[in-house]
């Protein structure tokens, strides 16, 4: 038996309850009238009898669920679900997730990741016994000139062009304007993927050997869309390492 199913009283196999209200809720969140409880069992695969003590359960815990047997049930306008609603091995998930941000070298999410998990602990309690080995991409150092990762990102969120000065593999130094279009963390570095205006073409940096950055006035509003769609197709992520300039 699947550990996310344990019987109901009534015989029937049944989500687990906590689940089924999370359900409950839902259905009647997106529901445009009233629902029965006969329409929720069906769809819950439940009894009629268990909705309604789970109806009851959910009014008693202050759910704004209003109607009554026979007639239907909705929701008042407004509700929300608490943050954080998450299952076992959701929050485990959420935790590994979190803790592999510290091989991006991204100070800036190492710094949300470091948030949010302080979040979870506070409602969940720490789980010492996930471990995620750190090393990874060099984190942002400023003193050594290097553009912070956030610079980038606030820039292709924005869709700014960004004045690059550039150092290759072999030390040659070069000066281009591009439109950031992503960021591809790889487990040893972090590359920014462009439209290079001096190539007329894709290309991609490596973080860590861009040492001047400027954000410039002039935007490509619209055009990020469609140039990302062309730079996957070109460079599908996983099949290979995308080449550097």
């Amino acid at each position: 038996m699947s550990a996310a199913l344990i019987p109901a009283d009534d015989g029937i196999l049944a989500m687990r309850r906590s689940d089924r209200l999370f359900e409950i809720i839902q259905i009647l969140r997106s529901a445009r009238q009233p629902v029965t409880a006969e329409v929720i069992a069906r769809q819950l695969e439940v009894s009629t009898r268990t909705i309604y003590r789970d109806i009851s359960a959910l009014q008693i815990m202050k759910t704004p669920i209003e109607g009554e047997s026979g007639i239907g049930y909705i929701m008042r306008r407004g509700y929300d679900l608490p943050p954080l609603n998450f299952d076992l091995e959701e929050i485990e998930a959420l935790r590994v997730g979190l803790a592999l941000l510290s091989r991006t070298g991204d100070s800036a999410l190492q710094g949300a990741a470091r948030r949010i998990h302080e979040k979870v602990d506070a409602l969940h309690g720490p789980a010492d016994w996930l471990q995620v080995a750190p090393w990874g991409a060099a984190l942002d150092d400023p003193a050594k000139g290097c553009v912070s990762k956030a610079t980038l990102r606030d820039a292709i969120r924005d869709e700014r062009k960004l004045e690059l000065i550039y150092q290759d593999e072999k030390g040659c130094e070069t000066v281009r304007t591009v439109r950031p279009l992503a960021l591809v963390y790889h487990l040893e570095c972090v590359m920014l993927a462009a439209w290079c205006e001096l190539r007329g073409a894709f290309r991609h940096f490596r973080a860590d050997r861009i040492y001047g950055c400027d954000v410039l006035e002039e935007r490509f509003t619209g055009q990020a869309g469609a140039l990302r769609m062309i730079w996957l197709e070109q460079n599908p992520l996983g099949t290979a390492e995308v080449e550097q300039v």
